[in-house]
């Protein structure tokens, strides 16, 4: 999985938080179908429907600051997120979501010239993201080795798990 081709299906700016994210104020349930209800609502009620049939979001800098909320990946992952570009993103968020299997590309260039319904595609292992509908590629900080694992096989518990069980064999 170091490709993923895909349609961008959100974009946001700057400074959007894992508070935004996942509203505290509608945090009645920790089950992924129902943070995917909730996800994007105060900034985009019509992102859990828009992404739907998966595809790519992008954010700007400081993407996923705030306080860290592990429901706001989940709630991504929830909502058929393939992969996130963003011009910067905050590292406990950024981390969250490699743990669940979602790649999270860094490149403020991709970040300033994609736009909604631009296909793209993504090299995880060489930091690519070509932009398909305009015919331009942009580099972005390649997913190291041991992250790409973590992703290839669908966040870290599932890494964990199958470790375990090579270790009861």
């Amino acid at each position: 999985m170091s490709i993923i081709k895909s349609k961008i299906r959100a974009k946001f700016g700057d400074n959007i938080s894992t508070d935004a994210m996942t509203s505290g104020r509608f945090l009645d349930s920790y089950k992924p179908e129902d943070l995917a209800k909730i996800c994007m609502y105060d900034i985009d009620p019509d992102f859990p429907s828009r992404m739907a049939p998966g595809g790519v979001m992008v954010g700007g800098m400081n993407f996923g600051c705030g306080s860290s909320r592990e429901t706001a990946p989940i709630a991504l992952k929830a909502c058929n997120v393939k992969a996130i570009i963003a011009g910067e993103v905050a590292r406990i968020f950024y981390r969250n979501c490699i743990n669940i299997g979602i790649p999270v590309l860094e490149c403020q260039m991709a970040y300033d010239r994609i736009e909604l319904d631009d296909e793209v595609e993504l090299d995880l292992e060489k930091g690519e993201v070509k932009n398909l509908t305009k015919g331009e590629t942009y580099q972005a900080t390649p997913i190291p080795p041991f992250l790409l694992e973590i992703i290839n096989e669908g966040g870290l518990l599932e890494v964990l798990q199958k470790k375990i069980e090579k270790q009861r064999e």
